[in-house]
């Protein structure tokens, strides 16, 4: 059933989007900007209700989502024959997206570095029932469209990354927490693992170059602190792990 509003004599229809988009772009109309906005946030809200109990507060998740309409609407081209809500979704679904994703490092790192990480998980196990062992970080590199060098970053940079607790917090009443009982995997496995590996390559190196990856990605010392211990530059530093990890990535490449 209409409203007497919209169907009565003499009353004025409302502005369509369209028409509110053209008054905002061509005339700075604020007011029509808040009016698509409000008319918009249910949608923000329905979208946000599909990302809820992950950790964050579904109304921090709305107000994320209606930064991404407002993005929608501040880039919307009046030229596109396409609706404001079809333009509008993937912006708010992109935006609550990137706030998971950037909410989950505890350290800022470089967006390509968390992409490439999130990506990797996947293709080692790909690679690995594939190959029927685990794979060389040159055949990471490759699976990826990466460099040696850039796997090793993402793998280092993965360390930084903060996932949400399993756990639940501790009861009053002394209850022990299931996960406590659970036994810790042991890291050194993964280690030695990577260290057969990379053993064949790493032992073609210098005793100096050897020395500096450890520090790097075992201790993981930045250039600056290796330069300072090693009485180098921070420059050599650097042109020697790059020369390294390319030595390292050839003689991989050629097993």
């Amino acid at each position: 059933m209409r409203s007497d509003r919209s169907t009565g004599a003499g009353s004025t229809p409302p502005d369509t989007d369209q028409q509110l988009l053209r008054r905002y772009h061509e005339g700075g109309d604020r007011d029509a900007r808040e009016a698509l906005v409000q008319r918009h946030l249910p949608l923000v809200r329905a979208l946000a209700r599909r990302y809820a109990g992950r950790g964050e507060p579904l109304e921090d998740i709305e107000q994320v989502g209606a930064i991404g309409l407002l993005k929608a609407i501040d880039r919307y081209e009046l030229s596109r024959n396409v609706a404001l809500t079809t333009y509008a979704t993937p912006n708010v679904v992109g935006e609550i997206k990137r706030h998971f994703r950037d909410r989950g490092w505890t350290i800022r790192i470089p967006r390509g570095l968390q992409e490439l990480n999130s990506r990797m998980s996947a293709t080692i196990e790909r690679l690995t029932s594939s190959l029927g062992r685990s794979p060389t970080i040159a055949e990471i590199g490759r699976e990826l469209g990466a460099t040696p060098e850039q796997v090793l970053e993402a793998l280092e940079a993965g360390s930084a990354y903060a996932p949400m607790s399993l756990s639940p917090a501790p009861s009053s009443d002394g209850d022990l927490d299931p996960l406590e009982a659970l036994g810790s995997e042991d890291q050194a496995f993964e280690r030695s693992e990577e260290r057969a590996t990379l053993e064949p390559a790493l032992r073609g190196l210098p005793d100096r170059e050897r020395e500096i990856l450890r520090k790097r990605f075992e201790e993981g010392l930045t250039q600056t602190q290796i330069a300072e211990q090693i009485g180098i530059s921070q420059m050599h530093v650097s042109r020697l792990i790059r020369k390294s990890l390319g030595r390292m990535r050839a003689e991989l490449t050629e097993r």
